[in-house]
């Protein structure tokens, strides 16, 4: 994998963020990397990175969120060991940035040091299946939203269009177009189309194909709540 020692991924509420770093951060790792995960997200309490701690730590991944995920408060504190993170410089970082403007604005005090090392990968994930993404100009009026919180420009696309469990290879195929339309309309590349990895064999075509294993819960909850 040709990464960046630092990758985010931000995004409008559903579009499936959370999943999609656990995955990437996985992926980093089984390459040889040391990978540490970071939980950003201090809007959504419902699906976080933290359902995944014990499997990661035994995996050899290190996850840093806050204390309170998980429980019945939600506070905007950010764990200490995310300055660490960005700061050492020592290890690959992938950040899960919480849901629309009002999250990315937990990541804007640390976007000076990461404009500094300038060796980062912003991605903006969308489901165009989702309310207020459902075509390439809403996608951007998003992507505005969340660039004029945060102040960290998007370097790339991630589509991760999906209907929860009950997503066909069709329905992949058919967002191909619109992520093409969105890359156009911002002049950023789709880095990845995302898919469950059980429809990955008959999406052979589709270029920076990421097959995702689904994290525990998620389309359940998918189907309950928002979902990072």
């Amino acid at each position: 994998m040709n990464a960046k020692r630092l990758t985010l991924f931000a995004g409008h509420y559903g579009s499936g963020k959370t999943n999609i770093a656990l995955n990437y951060a996985r992926a980093l790792h089984e390459t040889g990397h040391t990978v540490t995960i970071a939980d950003l997200d201090i809007v959504n309490p419902y699906f976080r990175t933290k359902d995944s701690e014990e499997a990661l730590r035994k995996e050899g991944i290190e996850l840093i969120c806050s204390e309170y995920a998980n429980s019945n408060l939600d506070v905007p504190a950010m764990p200490k060991e995310i300055y660490g993170l960005i700061e050492g410089r020592d290890r690959m970082g992938v950040l899960d940035i919480g849901g629309d403007d009002r999250g990315a604005l937990a990541l804007g005090r640390y976007v000076p040091e990461i404009l500094k090392e300038n060796d980062y990968d912003m991605r903006f994930v969308v489901s165009f299946t989702r309310p207020l993404t459902r075509t390439a100009q809403e996608a951007v009026e998003v992507m505005g939203e969340i660039l004029e919180a945060c102040k960290l420009p998007f370097t790339g696309i991630v589509n991760n269009t999906n209907l929860g469990p009950d997503t066909t290879a069709e329905d992949v195929l058919r967002s191909v177009k619109k992520a093409k339309e969105l890359s156009e309309l911002t002049g950023l590349p789709v880095r990845m189309t995302c898919a469950e990895k059980s429809l990955c064999p008959q999406l052979k075509g589709i270029e920076n194909l990421f097959p995702l294993s689904i994290q525990r819960l998620y389309y359940m909850m998918n189907s309950e709540v928002p979902n990072g």
